[in-house]
């Protein structure tokens, strides 16, 4: 579980690394960074379920937010979200935090299951 737990931690700062040229890069590296912070302690076999909850909390709301939007892409046919790195439109932007919210939400999840079992 420890090597897992460290690639989380990798894969989450990494994806906090790109998150400079985002539109909102501070709350997307901010919430990256915290899922990463929470892999790494439990790479080390501390779970803070305080800090899972509030991350899943956190989450979850972000997520309720882009849902509407998230529902017009697929009802619009779901148009390609990965044409371009670039988001000319507003759906591909909402679409991509929506499920970078989800990626969130599992690892999270993950961890909160893990914290049940220590």
């Amino acid at each position: 579980m420890k090597i897992t737990n460290i690639v989380l931690a990798v894969l989450f700062f990494l994806f906090a690394a790109v998150q400079y040229n985002d539109p909102d890069p501070w709350l997307w590296i901010g919430l990256y960074c915290l899922v990463a912070i929470i892999s790494l302690l439990a790479a080390s076999g501390r779970y803070f379920k305080w800090l899972i909850l509030g991350g899943l909390g956190i989450c979850l709301v972000w997520l309720a937010l882009l849902l509407p939007d998230f529902i017009n892409w697929i009802n619009g046919g779901m148009p390609s979200i990965t044409s371009s790195m670039k988001a000319e439109e507003p759906h591909i932007e909402l679409t991509r935090e929506f499920l970078g919210l989800v990626i969130c939400i599992a690892a999270l999840i993950f961890h909160w299951i893990k914290s049940r079992k220590v």
